[in-house]
């Protein structure tokens, strides 16, 4: 069993920057894939960006790609997305999401657990 619970989010101007966290509990982190997903309203949940177990590896969906950067700390067991030049079609809710199978662009079916997500709303 693994709980992900994300802090961070909040209102920023476009442009600006944000960074959320997901910290993890239980002693498995380090053998999770871990992934950032996000949600609008009427919307599906859609990817954003993953890593692989070490942070060796990483992907990026097209529309954050150059401006979004996924990192992990398995000391501390907490996934990071640090969020810059943000327009406000970013506006979202943000999933953490931890995933035992080795893709570096997971499906939604392909996620074993989810946090409850945090809100970012970016202003133009």
């Amino acid at each position: 069993q693994v709980v992900l619970v994300e802090s961070g989010g909040g209102l920023v101007q476009a442009g600006g920057s944000l960074r959320l966290s997901c910290a993890a509990s239980g002693r498995t982190f380090s053998t999770y894939y871990m992934g950032w997903f996000r949600q609008t309203p009427g919307s599906e949940r859609e990817f954003v960006a993953a890593i692989t177990l070490n942070g060796g590896t990483t992907g990026y969906a097209d529309s954050v790609k150059g401006r979004f950067t996924i990192s992990r700390d398995n000391t501390k067991k907490t996934v990071y997305l640090q969020m810059n030049s943000l327009k406000p079609e970013d506006t979202a809710v943000y999933y953490c999401a931890a995933s035992r199978r080795t893709t570096i662009r997971p499906s939604y079916n392909e996620i074993d657990y989810w946090g409850k997500g945090t809100l970012v709303t970016v202003s133009s």
